[in-house]
């Protein structure tokens, strides 16, 4: 009789699943709330030069991606390909910084829906509505993929139609086609030079990188999602290929009719600058419908977000990092214990945010903030080993149903780009405690691995030495 548990997922998603889902956990709170300070820090052209060198580092790092998971199409596949191809103790590190950067992202995400229902129910307590959230997001994960996929699916849509939206009426109230308030003739692309190129110096295109790789976040969600998509040699090089054309409409595109309706100087400083320009344009309750965007987009960041924390764990116990019982799977493919923990994280992060805030949740921040990046690198060099291994095994490029073009350039690129952006942290003294914070906590994980593994040999050692004497 066989007591090993039901440990498989199950193949259910679709090509519009895997695009809306790569798209949804990149566009979020970032693009909606944070983008008009970005834009008030580096000024326009050097806010659109950051975004533009961002979309290209991110899709550099999406073909390194795209050749190992079509090739190995595994959930949580990056902390997988980082054990095989550089080295288990950087396998476990990698899926222990993406558990903590979506969990802690969960609390803020909670946090922040909470807090955004209090402008509709200012009389109702935010944990309320918080808790109200929570058990949406968990029911959306615990029914099925199937299920998480298609609320996902709807959830980014709403966010996408608003941004096409944005984009059209934006555009047509540049060119004068639409008036806007207290302006008389078509302000056309003035706003973008008229203080210079760079007004607070080109220093700052620099540290605006840093936050803007932080915003794009996300699209490494195709990586984990390859386990449970049909067909992953067609839609996942499907949804990679559209990666950079959608970054540069949906970011490039809202930022630069931002910056160019909005004076630098006033962008973002006290609301949204999708409200701004709804404003100025005259669109009716245009503050109640981007509140309702941003909901969405919280919404859908969070249910990313707890399924992406939940492939982590599952597939850390399916490669036996961590114990078997989180990969247990019930009827429907979910791992339900690996998603009550991930939930249970979520929650901690949310009380840590209020009790702890200026200690523990700090540090949980700074973390999960440089997580991603060093998640990049470790994508981009586990590409650059495993084409190695794959020709010294006898194969040959042409094999390869997805081929990261410019080998060995191409990798190594990606890879340089994002440790530049982690070093330059070092020059923007606001966000260098995140190094400090990350150096120790890499260090940590390195330590806990490697201390198990040799609990355990010693442990295989000590049976096996009773059993010799007892033979």
């Amino acid at each position: 009789m066989n007591n090993k548990p039901h440990i498989n997922l199950e193949r259910k998603m679709e090509s519009r699943h895997l695009l809306m889902i790569s798209l949804g956990g990149v566009i979020g709170t970032g693009l909606f709330l944070s983008s008009g300070y970005t834009i008030h820090q580096a000024g326009p052209i050097g806010t659109i030069l950051a975004y533009a060198i961002g979309a290209v580092v991110v899709y550099l790092v999406m073909l390194c991606l795209g050749e190992l998971s079509v090739a190995m199409p595994q959930t949580g596949s990056f902390h997988v390909y980082a054990d095989k191809y550089i080295g288990p103790g950087t396998g476990f590190t990698v899926a222990i910084l993406y558990w903590l950067t979506w969990t802690v992202a969960l609390g803020s995400e909670f946090t922040a829906a909470g807090l955004i229902m209090r402008t509709w129910f200012p009389t109702t307590p935010t944990w309320i509505w918080s808790a109200l959230f929570m058990i949406v997001i968990f029911t959306s994960n615990a029914l099925s993929v199937r299920f998480f996929a298609e609320t996902e699916f709807w959830f980014s849509s709403i966010k996408v139609i608003a941004i096409i939206l944005f984009i059209v009426l934006g555009s047509l109230a540049i060119i004068g086609v639409i008036p806007i308030k207290g302006v008389q003739h078509a302000p056309l692309l003035t706003n973008l030079t008229k203080d210079g190129l760079f007004p607070n110096g080109f220093k700052a295109v620099f540290t605006t990188m840093l936050t803007v790789n932080f915003a794009f976040s996300g699209t490494e969600l195709i990586g984990v999602t390859a386990g449970e998509t049909k067909d992953p040699s067609k839609n996942i090089p499907k949804a990679i290929h559209t990666t950079l054309f959608r970054l540069i409409i949906f970011f490039i595109g809202s930022i630069t009719v931002m910056a160019a309706l909005i004076p630098w100087q006033k962008a973002g400083v006290n609301q949204s600058p999708f409200v701004l320009v709804f404003n100025s344009i005259g669109l009716p309750f245009a503050g109640d419908i981007m509140n309702f965007v941003v909901l969405t987009a919280i919404l859908s960041a969070a249910n990313s977000g707890l399924y992406a924390s939940t492939r982590m764990l599952w597939s850390l116990a399916h490669e036996g990092m961590i114990p078997l019982k989180y990969a247990k799977t019930n009827s429907r493919g979910v791992p339900m214990l690996a998603l009550v923990l991930s939930m249970a994280g979520g929650i901690l992060a949310l009380i840590s945010s209020v009790v702890a805030a200026s200690t523990v949740y700090l540090v949980l921040v700074s973390i999960s903030g440089l997580a991603v990046v060093i998640v990049w690198m470790a994508i981009a060099l586990s590409e650059i080993n495993f084409r190695k291994t794959w020709l010294a095994a006898g194969h040959s490029v042409d094999e390869l149903k997805f081929k990261t073009p410019w080998y060995p350039v191409l990798p190594w690129t990606a890879f340089i780009l994002c440790l530049l952006s982690c070093v330059l942290i070092v020059f923007d003294p606001t966000q260098r405690p995140a190094l400090f914070y990350m150096i120790p906590f890499v260090g940590l994980c390195y330590i806990v691995y490697y201390g198990k593994a040799k609990l355990s040999e010693r442990k295989k050692g000590t049976i096996s030495k009773d059993d010799s004497s007892e033979n």
